[in-house]
């Protein structure tokens, strides 16, 4: 069956559900020689519903967990400037220990130097997350079209995963798409069990999805699908052919998956990179355009490819536009600083279309 879109009108045209966190960047600084930081709010999950809201002008919202304290707080703002509708599990914070909102420290690296990444989710709201915990026929009763989760979500607890699961059959029994966005990341998961468990995790979920997002090492190391092996020169290989191929092994294994878009990327160093993407849809297979990014801040690039991506398929787009408006602003994300867009709807449009980087005057 073809993937199938409410054209209704429904409440909302995106929930997703994840964790929220609050990213520290101290730029292109080291944090051990870091003196001071931006502030980002962010998740895998949570950014796509915050790019269709703020860049496309989509009615998003989002389940996840709050805390009551100061961060939390400060989170809750950031996610109204986005126009998202929240669904909180509220959590009362003990003032000493937790629970709390997870923190992601990233710098952004420069030249030859990566960009580091690490965490502190340690008694983090968002893992406690479980069954039961959100009313889904009163949060599905004005219509939804899209379901999002990730992942990342799917990672943190013993409890998220299942959660996953109960949204998504909720969604599809009220008529919406749901999508995942495989998110593989070696830290968390090593530290919730290893990629046996991963793998384990992530078929479970993706039984219940129509559309799958996630590059070769996600679906091998996530997914435990065959496929090219996953090294530095593999990586870096722009090479559509690769990924279908993967993606034709994902979809022999998972035959409920009607769509599967991913972002190819190789790096010649942290501020250059060569950005294209893919996309399966109902056995069709559309490339677009090769890029050569000036990158400012990469973290978020995926998440913004899968919003431009979700747009053009909610809006009716043909196949291939829906991945170059992907495409267009996954590129233009990595440009701004911070994990989720600053672009408007009519820069995505003209850099999809063709459009360059002459001054607009």
């Amino acid at each position: 069956m073809p993937l199938a879109v409410r054209q209704d009108a429904c409440a909302f045209d995106l929930l997703s559900l994840g964790a929220l966190v609050h990213r520290l960047d101290p730029g292109v600084i080291p944090f051990r020689k870091a003196k001071a930081f931006d502030i980002h709010v962010s998740g895998g999950e949570y950014n796509v519903a915050a790019n269709l809201s703020d860049c496309f002008g989509l009615k998003t919202a989002v389940a996840t967990a709050m805390v009551d304290y100061p961060i939390g707080d400060l989170v809750q703002g950031r996610v109204r400037e986005m126009g998202v509708t929240p669904f909180y599990k509220h959590f009362p914070h003990d003032g000493v220990r937790g629970p709390n909102i997870a923190t992601v420290f990233s710098d952004r690296g420069h030249g030859v130097r990566a960009p580091v990444v690490f965490y502190n989710r340690s008694n983090e709201a968002g893992a406690l997350l479980k069954l039961g915990d959100f009313d889904w026929k009163t949060i599905f009763a004005g219509g939804v079209r899209w379901f999002h989760s990730g992942g990342i979500f799917a990672a943190l607890s013993a409890t998220t995963a299942d959660l996953i699961i109960e949204g998504m059959k909720a969604a599809k029994a009220a008529g919406a798409v749901v999508s995942f966005d495989l998110n593989f990341r070696a830290k968390l998961w090593k530290a919730a069990g290893g990629e046996g468990r991963a793998v384990e995790v992530m078929r479970k979920i993706v039984a219940n999805v129509d559309c799958l997002v996630g590059n070769e090492e996600d679906m091998q190391k996530g997914l435990g699908v065959k496929g090219p092996e996953v090294t530095k020169k593999a990586e870096s290989k722009l090479d559509p052919e690769v990924f279908f191929g993967m993606i034709e092994n994902t979809v022999k294994e998972f035959p409920n998956v009607k769509m599967v878009a991913t972002t190819l990327r190789e790096v010649h160093s942290t501020n250059r990179h060569d950005w294209a993407a893919v996309l399966w849809l109902d056995g069709q297979r559309y490339a677009s355009p090769t890029a050569q990014l000036d990158v400012i801040d990469r973290i978020g690039g995926g998440d913004g490819f899968a919003a431009g991506c979700f747009y053009g398929l909610l809006t009716g787009r043909p196949p291939q536009e829906a991945l170059n408006l992907g495409w267009a602003h996954g590129a233009l994300l990595t440009t701004y600083p911070g994990d989720t867009t600053m672009a408007t709807r009519a820069e995505v449009e003209s850099f999809a279309k063709g459009g360059g980087a002459r001054v607009q005057r």
